[in-house]
């Protein structure tokens, strides 16, 4: 049908230009006037290369009578019908997948994936191996800090290796171990030094989580994250060193980093192939006779069902990976930022950057749709508040901190009332846009701390006087 073309100028008028919406996406045909609802079904199905014929229905719904006419049901040229698929039918050519054998596939390791258990048991055990790494830092050098170097060590380098059913966990969990063997080996108990610690530590992570992408292609979108974040995080710390800059400078810094990159991730996760996009331009038009028909089976573009689906797992797994990142960074530099800038106007500058960017990350937050990743981006807001709460009540007196108490509790019973109402209002466009201008504000105003925070004011201060 429309895969052919008419001889005369006659045949040409008689054809009947439809635009059919069926399970593979829009398709343009030109069917003969007196072809029937058979006829668009079979082209239709030849030309979206789908197994089985779908059952053609008007715009609104109705369903067509195979047999029935176009003519007859009133259908012209330009029309738009729908094509719906069976639901016992077999599935499109572009939908399959391939089955491995029962034999295969109960013999690999492979091919059953980790559950949610595993996940978890993961992250408690980087957690542990930090928490480790820490004190054992603080401690004087003896055979028990060199065995939890050893042990360290040795658990990363099992940790990157490909094999077993939870590998594609474990190697996540494998570079939190070689970065806390290097913080013990690095660490120094001067303060101006600790920078240049963490950012070792953070380099050793992005080396091992470089070599166990290297080995195998499990996990390699948070493997992708590890490395960028690790080395993002070396070349801040230990540049700042090397300038003979202040600890704060890098703590500020990493600090606006993380709330920044909490709004251009999503923004990078999602790479869809140029192939599948769509040329608006030609969308807009929807007369028949401005639309440019293709001339072959190139032309016409049907994006396979599997395509969005290795799209949409891929920007899930960045998206997750890089707010776990995010908490990480803001963890370690929010306290820290505030505990080393003490000095006047620094200190100030430093609140409010670590409260402005708290309130920016939880903004941020409602507008991801992934469970996992928008908890971790609000635990990352929380930490910032609770870090600057505790430099804030830690200056007031008892009689202060008792009256704070009291306005807390009855705030609290208040937000409890209205939480619900709340959380459905973020969904209305008018607290959308509220929400929209109040993130704008706190990352802006956390951007302008940042010039106090670094002690570039004082610094200029102490020049001139």
């Amino acid at each position: 049908m429309s895969g052919s073309g008419n001889g005369s100028a006659a045949a040409a008028a008689e054809a009947v230009a439809l635009t059919v919406l069926g399970p593979s996406g829009a398709l343009d045909l030109l069917v003969p006037a007196g072809a029937s609802a058979h006829d668009v079904a079979v082209e239709y199905a030849a030309q979206a290369g789908v197994d089985a014929l779908p059952t053609i229905h008007t715009r609104v719904g109705d369903p067509l009578a195979p047999d029935a006419t176009l003519e007859s049901v009133g259908i012209g040229s330009g029309s738009l019908v729908v094509a719906l698929s069976h639901a016992a039918a077999a599935p499109t050519v572009t939908g399959r997948r391939r089955r491995a054998a029962p034999g295969k596939a109960a013999s690999s390791p492979r091919s059953v994936p980790p559950g949610p258990l595993s996940v978890l048991w993961c992250c408690v055990s980087a957690a542990a191996a930090l928490l480790a790494g820490w004190f054992a830092s603080q401690q004087e050098p003896s055979p028990q800090r060199t065995a939890t170097v050893v042990l360290l060590g040795v658990a990363a380098a099992l940790g990157v290796l490909p094999l077993g059913r939870y590998a594609a966990h474990r190697i996540l969990a494998a570079p939190a171990f070689a970065a806390s063997a290097a913080f013990v080996v690095a660490w120094d108990p001067a303060p101006e030094r600790l920078p240049t610690i963490v950012g070792v530590a953070a380099l050793t992570a992005a080396v091992t989580a470089a070599v166990a992408r290297a080995l195998d292609a499990y996990s390699e979108e948070a493997l992708r994250v590890w490395v960028s974040v690790g080395t993002g995080v070396f070349v801040v710390t230990c540049g700042a060193a090397l300038l003979d800059l202040r600890p704060q400078v890098a703590w500020a810094v990493l600090l606006v980093a993380a709330m920044l990159a909490s709004r251009f991730v999503p923004m990078l996760a999602i790479d869809v192939p140029d192939q599948f996009l769509i040329d608006l331009e030609r969308l807009a038009v929807t007369a028949w006779s401005a639309r440019d028909r293709p001339t072959g089976r190139r032309g016409r573009i049907v994006v396979p069902p599997r395509a969005v689906e290795v799209v949409a797992v891929r920007g899930t797994r960045i998206v997750t990976a890089s707010s776990a990142a995010i908490l990480a960074v803001v963890v370690v530099s929010a306290p820290l930022l505030l505990a080393s800038a003490t000095r006047s106007p620094d200190a100030l500058g430093a609140r409010c950057l670590v409260g402005f960017a708290g309130g920016a990350l939880l903004f941020v937050a409602r507008t991801y749709r992934h469970v996992a990743a928008r908890a971790l981006l609000r635990v990352a807001g929380l930490v910032c508040g609770i870090s600057l709460l505790v430099v804030l009540f830690g200056s007031l007196q008892a009689d202060t901190l008792l009256l704070l108490g009291v306005l807390a509790i009855v705030a609290s019973a208040l937000l409890l009332l209205v939480s619900v109402a709340l959380g459905r209002g973020w969904r209305s466009a008018w607290w959308s846009r509220r929400a929209e201008v109040a993130e704008a504000v706190c990352g802006s105003f956390a951007v302008g701390s940042l010039v106090l925070a670094v002690g570039l004011f004082r610094h200029l201060w102490e020049l001139t006087g």
